[in-house]
């Protein structure tokens, strides 16, 4: 009697679940139709939790914020007028991408493109660039990049395009790894030439991976591959835009009144507070330095006894304080690749600010995947990955919201002030690619974040790395408002410079 009234009690308790779901079933406002149900046509509607931060990445909250050099322009060149920008939120690597990352990528590639030796040949950086006239560097040559004691350090003699593509190959990775950690595919590590995993041809059906269990399919039945909308894969890795990398750098964050109103105490000069490069509060680090660069002529670290920064070139990538965003070696270290082309900055240029107030960026260059003529992708190309092509100007006539497919020299033509003779008069052309930040090798002044330089994007240095961004998907505020509108944790201030 008494397994009876188990059994009673469990169809009951069951009959109350069953009901309760069924009371909260989420309904179309548009329509009424249910959402998730097979029986209503399977249309599905995620509670979606918000974008998860990928491995590295720090959430970045945007803002505004004066977007330029504000300070003293010692060298009079004027190539960064300032103006008032908004950054929209985004992620960005906690530490610049160290040479154990960097091997990591050249091993995959060698591993896996065995008929393609030329593209891991492209992808080695350039250790020579240690090399120089009138000094003994010859041991980094054959160290930095490959030595285990310097795994840590930031990997350099890398060119603007092959930190791009790494970019790309860190995405595939990431994601491959999130839908293994998901239990929907198994590993595979006997991936070959066209045959691996590639975001977008995965999603296009173009890779088939070795599957362990894919999503129910509530329009079909059965089941059926990730796709985009599930929330499952992240965005892309890539290189932040000059605006991100500055605002990033600056942390104003960490300089609001402690008030609610929209203010900030203070501008800073460089990643941290004050105008010197010592660490000023009252406790064992007070007058250590803040970064890593050359103090003076032929002063890279200091005296024995008394390194000032520890470092006579680079230190490793999580080396001294980070930022109020939580971001080392913001300022030293290593200069870092940003995705914009450069130009200088002038009042003229900023004369069409409603192309620029909102995530500013030269260096658009719109593209398309190839379709067939009945509409369908064509297949990936030997290297795994489906074949793109940039979009005409032809094809964009009659729109209002960008007029040409390639946008690195807009407005060039226009330009009263600036005019630019390649080879003759100048050395900035479409491959000019912004580098942000001072380096080991640069004088303090180079650190703030508003200074800027650039470098053909086939050319690497020894001073020169790089660290990637993601975009913030949906919520600024991030997967957690403290007004409740929004799941997870709320943004951190970190506050470490005093």
């Amino acid at each position: 009697m008494k397994d009876f009234f188990k059994v009673i009690g469990t169809l009951v308790f069951a009959a109350v679940i069953l009901a309760s779901c069924k009371q909260q079933e989420q309904r179309s406002n548009s329509t009424g139709w249910a959402y998730n149900n097979p029986e209503w046509g399977g249309f599905e509607k995620l509670d979606y939790e918000g974008q998860m931060t990928g491995p590295n990445l720090v959430l970045i909250e945007g803002g505004t914020f004066a977007m330029g050099l504000t300070e003293e322009d010692a060298t009079y060149e004027w190539n960064n007028i300032p103006r008032r920008v908004t950054v929209s939120s985004f992620y960005m690597d906690e530490t610049e991408v160290a040479n154990i990352d960097y091997r990591e990528y050249l091993h995959w590639i060698k591993r896996v493109y065995k008929s393609y030796p030329e593209v891991y040949q492209k992808a080695l950086p350039d250790t020579l660039v240690w090399r120089e006239e009138l000094a003994f560097n010859e041991p980094y040559v054959e160290t930095y990049f490959r030595f285990p004691s310097f795994d840590d350090y930031p990997v350099v003699g890398v060119s603007w395009v092959q930190a791009t593509e790494f970019s790309k190959w860190r995405t595939d990775r990431v994601n491959e790894m999130l839908l293994i950690e998901k239990g929907i595919i198994n590993p595979n590590p006997q991936q070959t030439d066209s045959d691996n995993f590639n975001t977008k041809a995965y999603l296009s059906n173009q890779y088939q991976p070795s599957v362990r269990k894919n999503l129910p399919d509530l329009t079909n039945g059965g089941e059926r591959p990730v796709r985009f909308e599930d929330g499952i894969l992240l965005p892309e890795y890539r290189l932040p835009t000059e605006a991100e990398w500055e605002y990033a750098a600056l942390s104003l964050v960490g300089k609001q009144a402690p008030t609610k109103d929209e203010i900030y105490t203070d501008r800073r000069y460089f990643p941290w507070d004050n105008y010197t490069a010592r660490y000023k509060r009252h406790d064992k680090n007070q007058g250590e330095m803040m970064g890593n660069f050359r103090r003076g002529g032929g002063d890279y670290m200091g005296m024995a006894g008394r390194l000032n920064d520890k470092a006579s070139i680079s230190a490793p990538v999580k080396s001294f304080i980070p930022n109020d965003f939580g971001l080392y070696n913001m300022a030293g270290n290593v200069s870092e690749w940003v995705a914009d082309v450069y130009r200088v900055t002038t009042f003229q240029e900023l004369s069409d600010a409603q192309n620029q107030e909102l995530n500013p960026h030269r260096g658009n260059v719109f593209s398309e995947l190839v379709k067939d003529e009945n509409g369908n992708l064509v297949e990936k190309d030997s290297l795994g990955r489906l074949k793109s092509r940039l979009v005409e100007d032809e094809e964009v006539m009659g729109r209002d919201n960008y007029k040409k497919g390639d946008l690195r020299n807009y407005s060039d033509d226009d330009n009263e002030y600036v005019t630019y003779g390649y080879g003759k008069s100048s050395l900035v052309n479409n491959q000019s690619r912004v580098i942000k930040g001072g380096s080991w090798e640069d004088r303090l002044y180079w650190l703030s974040p508003g200074q800027r330089r650039f470098l053909d994007e086939n050319k690497s240095s020894r001073s020169v790395g790089f660290r990637c961004a993601m975009s913030r998907v949906g919520s600024q505020a991030g997967n957690g408002d403290p007004d409740g509108n929004y799941f997870g944790k709320p943004t951190q201030v970190r506050r470490r410079y005093k």
